[in-house]
């Protein structure tokens, strides 16, 4: 018997008011981060009632959210996320400068990854955090 949600793209939630900040998350990521992960499905949000909403719904693997976004900032979002919503996904906040770690530490984030982006770090960031919710396979 084949676990049928091995093949099911994993969703990750990209938010930013910024359309460039949310494209350079996808393209550093692309649709497949790591050959042991199934594909990646984006959904970009550009508000915070929208991040909520998708999140409420349950099927997030992983969340990024740019910290320097306008008016939510996505410090503010992780934090508010982590405490209300039961076993929420990881999240990664992208911080305005290295130095700002110590902010998304405060928001719960798991990752913090500073602008401008560095493909890799990212790419590391998000493989190290999804890899935990993909079953293993034999």
């Amino acid at each position: 018997m084949t676990d049928a949600s091995a093949d099911r793209p994993l969703k990750v939630l990209v938010y930013s008011d910024d359309v460039n900040t949310r494209q350079q998350v996808i393209l550093a990521l692309g649709r497949r981060p790591h050959p042991d992960l199934p594909e990646v499905e984006y959904v970009e949000v550009a508000t915070e009632p929208v991040v909520l909403q998708n999140m409420d719904r349950g099927d997030i693997a992983l969340a990024i959210l740019d910290g320097e976004a306008v008016p939510a900032g996505g410090m503010g979002i992780a934090k508010q996320l982590k405490d209300e919503i039961y076993e929420c996904p990881p999240v990664v906040v992208l911080t305005g400068r290295p130095q700002d770690a110590w902010l998304a530490t405060w928001s719960r984030a798991e990752a913090a990854v500073p602008h401008p982006i560095d493909p890799i770090q990212l790419a590391e960031s998000v493989v190290g955090l999804l890899r935990p919710s993909v079953p293993a396979t034999s």
